[in-house]
């Protein structure tokens, strides 16, 4: 019997159920959220390999009266029902979970006005010895390019997209986005100021011509080592980037 520990997010404004054992969410979810500044009521969201939920799940908290449908999926059962364990222990019943492939799934295309994922980063490095962990972080029989394919297609016409992913991925990624999104919006994230950023979150739009824009990076922590203004804006106050 599968085994889920109770969490919390955003500074425990969200319960959040992850297994006991395997893949569990990091902060790079939250930072992935918060990358997402407004909707408009009626808005659908789609988190594209959601886990446990921990995107979803903080975006429902920020858009919580907006008349919003957010849908995740996930391949993996256990975490799929650990996210669907968390939507219900918030209330977000705007939030439904899917269990299932993206490349199998009967989702309709050009249906999403936001899509939003925060996809497996490695492709050659040793997969974890758990399954569950090493499903979440390596790409095995998928390549990162089938996997944006997947989002730019649920994407409607004048949709968003977010992503967050390595800052070395970021030629290959910009690469498969190419005449396909614009008004690509790069956001590196770096530990403390004048270190190099491991973490790069991209926004882009479907069907537009908007020339890239690199911004400034932002850092997670102080030189003393405790969390910068943004950070705490971010991971403990639920506020966009």
């Amino acid at each position: 019997m599968q085994v889920y520990d109770e969490n919390y997010l955003l500074n425990k404004s969200v319960k959040i159920y992850q297994p006991r054992e395997g893949y569990r969410a990091s902060t790079d979810a939250v930072w992935l959220a918060a990358a997402l500044g407004k909707v408009k009521k009626g808005d659908t969201i789609l988190d594209v390999g959601c886990g446990t939920g921990a995107v979803a799940l903080c975006l429902a908290r920020r858009f919580n009266d907006c008349a919003i449908r957010i849908t995740g999926i996930e391949k993996q059962p256990l975490l799929a029902r650990a996210a669907e364990l968390s939507a219900q222990a918030n209330g977000f019943d705007f939030l439904r979970i899917i269990n299932d492939d993206i490349f199998k799934t009967k989702l309709t295309p050009c249906s999403f006005a936001h899509v939003i994922t925060n996809p497996p980063y490695a492709e050659d490095d040793t997969p974890s010895p758990n399954a569950s962990k090493a499903a979440a972080h390596n790409f095995a029989g998928v390549r990162l390019k089938d996997w944006l394919n997947f989002c730019i297609k649920m994407l409607r016409p004048q949709g968003h997209f977010y992503m967050i992913n390595r800052t070395a991925a970021l030629e290959d990624i910009l690469a498969i986005l190419h005449g396909r999104l614009g008004k690509i919006e790069v956001l590196p994230v770096c530990s403390k100021q004048g270190e190099k950023a491991k973490r790069i979150i991209i926004r882009a739009q479907k069907d537009s011509k908007t020339p890239l824009v690199l911004y400034p990076a932002i850092a997670v922590h102080n030189e003393d080592g405790s969390h910068s203004d943004i950070a705490q804006a971010v991971l403990r106050n639920a506020q966009a980037i």
